[in-house]
């Protein structure tokens, strides 16, 4: 088991934003929420986060309902490539398609033999900007989950880390559940 990061050592994560609810904003014009701008810089501002060392990936800021496979692909690659100079890596992702993402990560990683960090994803049901918001908790979750875990690709949310393959989410309890091995 990895164990967090001590006083001179700090853990090297890359912190890969692909846009998904957590990083919508309202649009008072609009009327609507959308991905214009990230928060998470807001969000991780809010955090103690003493013992590591974020390097910001800002991939895409998209819906997850508007990636397409190419998407997937591009995250895929971008976490092989920051995993091999990072002790971790933590991808923030729209939830309706993250089940993709992460299915996409472990095939392509453990399929090549290079899964050789933890790959954790998590995103949020609910916006940062909201009063009532999951995104704070789970990317809290997902930075001490990714310390913690051996080599795999794992979601971190709602109290809870599963490992790929073999999630997906539970749109009719808004979180995630493992469903097979």
């Amino acid at each position: 088991m990895r164990m967090p990061a001590s006083g001179t050592t700090p853990f090297r994560l890359a912190l890969i934003s692909t846009g998904g609810t957590i990083e919508k904003t309202y649009d008072e014009f609009g009327g609507m929420l959308s991905n214009r701008m990230s928060v998470l810089d807001l969000l991780l501002g809010s955090l103690d986060l003493r013992g590591l060392t974020i390097d910001r990936v800002p991939l895409m800021n998209k819906d997850s309902l508007e990636m397409s496979e190419a998407d997937h692909d591009l995250i895929a690659d971008t976490a092989e490539i920051m995993s091999r100079n990072h002790d971790g890596v933590v991808i923030v992702h729209g939830t309706d398609r993250l089940a993709t993402s992460g299915q996409r990560i472990h095939e392509r990683l453990s399929g090549k033999g290079l899964l050789a960090k933890p790959i954790v994803l998590t995103g949020a049901m609910r916006p940062y900007e909201l009063r009532r918001t999951d995104a704070t908790q789970n990317v809290t979750e997902a930075l001490l989950a990714v310390q913690l875990l051996p080599a795999g690709v794992y979601v971190a949310m709602h109290n809870r880390v599963l490992a790929f393959p073999g999630v997906e989410k539970d749109k009719e309890h808004g979180t995630f559940v493992k469903t097979s091995a």
